[in-house]
């Protein structure tokens, strides 16, 4: 798999770089980014796949988390894909809406057309970013963990729950936690997976966590702002709390005053979570 460099940036000793490569399981191009830690130079270190929400690009994630003085810290490798496909061909919402299509691909393997030809985000995180990424970085592949925010929180909770043999360490930003139960996640799995809404609960965190078959090993850590102006209508993690509840799931959720669903948020607790999956991944 050839991977084309768009750029790279020294940061904190280590190196952001910002990639393209052909993706077959998305039939266009994808970019992401990584962020190399100066202990890459001496050994592999532990990889956090980082997943993004609604609007956002590969580069969002580096741009404004202020996560790599902390990585460059702890030794942590920071992997960031892009939302969606992009590119001539790739269908997008009819409407032009921000919610779905284009930078809303929800981290699912679409199965209706016209989207089913391109929008396999689930198989791209899970299967052929990990083979672009350990193929050519540094990366310790058996220390994994996944974070995300928002839809990307959505991202890091059903994939990660589903690919414990993958990622040994969960967190997640301001969730989306039920998307059966809201209008964002009602829109996107409505369009990408038909109107047979017992296949939606394959991308439902809550419904992943009622009929999980093999608990967790660690506790999954997620930070919610009791501000956010979607807390209410999109995002329930009250729904994700009482299953976890239920069926004896190790859940952290931290629940803060005054913070709203935006980036200052996200770099507010974005060490606490680094730290939390370095922890993790040490005894790994």
């Amino acid at each position: 798999m050839s991977i084309e460099t768009i750029s790279e940036h020294p940061c904190f000793g280590g190196t952001v770089g910002f990639y393209r490569h052909a993706s077959a399981v998305n039939n266009c191009d994808m970019q992401f980014s990584v962020f190399v830690p100066p202990q890459a130079k001496d050994r592999k270190v532990p990889v956090i796949t980082y997943l993004s929400g609604l609007t956002c690009t590969e580069e969002t994630f580096m741009m404004k988390s202020g996560a790599q003085r902390i990585a460059a810290a702890l030794g942590l490798m920071l992997l960031a894909p892009d939302t969606s496909p992009r590119g001539e061909g790739v269908p997008d919402d009819p409407d032009g809406a921000y919610d779905f299509g284009l930078a809303a691909g929800f981290y699912l393997n679409a199965t209706e057309a016209p989207w089913s030809q391109h929008y396999h985000m689930y198989d791209y995180v899970t299967r052929e970013l990990q083979e672009a990424v350990f193929r050519t970085f540094p990366g310790d592949r058996g220390r994994q963990g996944i974070t995300g925010h928002s839809m990307g929180g959505h991202g890091a909770l059903t994939v990660g729950l589903k690919n414990p043999d993958i990622y040994q360490s969960v967190s997640a930003f301001a969730p989306i936690c039920s998307p059966i139960n809201c209008p964002w996640g009602q829109k996107a799995l409505g369009n990408y997976l038909g109107s047979d809404q017992s296949t939606w609960a394959e991308y439902d965190s809550t419904e992943i966590v009622r009929n999980l078959k093999k608990l967790p090993t660690e506790k999954i850590l997620v930070d919610q702002g009791l501000s956010d102006q979607f807390l209410q209508q999109e995002l329930h993690p009250h729904l994700l709390e009482a299953a976890c509840e239920k069926r004896g799931v190790a859940l952290e959720l931290r629940r803060h005053a005054g913070y709203d669903h935006g980036y200052y948020f996200v770099a507010t607790f974005m060490e606490d979570h680094l730290r939390f999956h370095a922890g993790a991944l040490q005894s790994a």
